[in-house]
């Protein structure tokens, strides 16, 4: 359900797709570093880091094609 909101969002209003992709990374990375367990990663923590640098990658990938949609 939430994938199909943020496709809209994004076909609609790019920045905005972006933003909460970046947001969510943003939030998922601090709460990783706010942990303390960064010495001794789980297997929980790893897929965590996955799924962040996901977010952070389809954000990139947001910015650089609404930088080439202007040009």
């Amino acid at each position: 359900m939430c994938n199909g909101v943020i496709a809209l969002m994004a076909m609609k209003r790019p920045g905005t797709a972006v933003f909460i992709c970046m947001a969510f990374g943003a939030v998922s990375l601090m709460n990783m570093a706010l942990n303390g367990r960064l010495e001794a990663l789980r297997p929980v923590d790893v897929v965590q880091l996955i799924g962040t640098g996901m977010c952070f990658g389809a954000a990139i990938v947001g910015i650089v094609t609404i930088r080439r949609n202007r040009q």
